[in-house]
């Protein structure tokens, strides 16, 4: 009965299942109102990487630091409150309840449940040898969340400048924040229409922690291979230049809300890229879509990245670079075509 991303229990009804997850974490961007989204988005995320699409009911956990003064508490905390609840209505469900503690820290979370029928959800164990991996949003969200504190802090900002404008970074960390409060329902939906085995998403562990926990999880004998790395423009730069601090193209810096890894059929992946990036389906701009990262092969049930992953720079949206070099997905640009 236990799933991965989400738990699934059987219940004791007309073959139904109770898929169910909770999640919360502290404040990482500076609005309180992106803050909520970006928590919601990240519960619905584990019911999304099942292929769950739809949501019954949510609860919203609220830590309300006890350091702020009222007036503060005041104006901070029904911003992040109707943030979530602005996620969740987006998401076609609604926050019904939860709690609200008084705690050192500021604290945002939640549950999510649905009642499924079998084929309205997707276990991640399906995987085989030819199917290709599939990424659907960009990587080096902490990386430009805390590139954004440097700004001030002139010790930590003088170890970056020499690789990225203060201009490049306030864009960096907007379309972080924008990647992170958008909902993964569209992958989700697009997981059924073109067959796909097995996904998850990519949150605290990095694309390697979770690449690896979804190949422990497979019937077949396989093992992932991922050679592409789509990134934020310059975070990779920008996280060599702090030496190990992250670890973002081994693979193991933390991402939040991030997109969903998927393993499709190889004629199939393309297309699931495609209709990603369209506006029609949902896409997500010009700094949205998909990007095949990797392969699946015979294996033992393990995860690597190459010694020299192709970096993708995955422009911010609304950025120059976004207008003159929209993003796209193509089978050439990995071995699995």
């Amino acid at each position: 009965g236990v799933g991965m991303d989400s738990c699934v229990i059987p219940l004791r009804h007309g073959g139904l299942s109770l898929v169910q997850t909770t999640d919360f974490f502290y404040p990482l961007v500076e609005d309180p109102y992106m803050m909520g989204r970006i928590a919601c988005a990240n519960v619905l995320s584990d019911l999304y990487a099942m292929g769950i699409t739809e949501c019954d009911n949510m609860l919203m956990l609220l830590s309300v630091s006890q350091k702020m003064n009222e007036k503060d508490r005041e104006r901070v905390m029904p911003l992040m409150i109707r943030g979530f609840r602005d996620a969740a209505e987006e998401g076609g469900t609604s926050v019904t309840g939860g709690q609200t503690v008084i705690n050192p820290w500021i604290i945002i979370g939640g549950v999510a449940s649905v009642v499924c029928q079998p084929n309205e959800f997707i276990m991640p164990d399906g995987a085989v040898p030819g199917d290709v991996l599939v990424l659907t949003k960009p990587l080096g969200t902490q990386v430009a969340v805390n590139a954004h504190q440097w700004l001030d802090q002139l010790e930590r900002w003088n170890k970056i400048k020499l690789v990225i404008t203060k201009e490049e970074v306030k864009e960096a960390y907007q379309e972080a924040m924008f990647s992170m409060a958008t909902l993964n329902r569209t992958a989700a939906a697009l997981m059924h229409k073109y067959q796909a085995h097995a996904a998850t998403d990519v949150t605290g562990f990095g694309l390697l922690g979770h690449a690896n926990n979804l190949a422990k999880q497979q019937l077949s004998e396989v093992a992932f291979v991922i050679h592409n790395l789509p990134i934020i423009a310059k975070m990779a730069a920008v996280s060599k230049a702090c030496g190990n601090l992250f670890n973002l193209v081994q693979g193991t810096s933390a991402e939040t809300s991030g997109g969903l890894l998927v393993s499709l059929p190889r004629e199939q992946a393309a297309k699931f890229c495609a209709e990603m990036k369209s506006p029609s389906a949902g896409g997500q701009g010009s700094a949205g879509g998909a990007w095949i990262i990797g392969i699946v092969e015979k294996g033992d049930r393990r995860a690597r990245i190459i010694d020299k992953p192709r970096i993708i720079e995955v422009p911010p949206r609304g950025s120059q670079a976004a207008v003159r070099n929209p993003s796209s997905c193509q089978l050439s640009s990995c071995p699995a075509s």
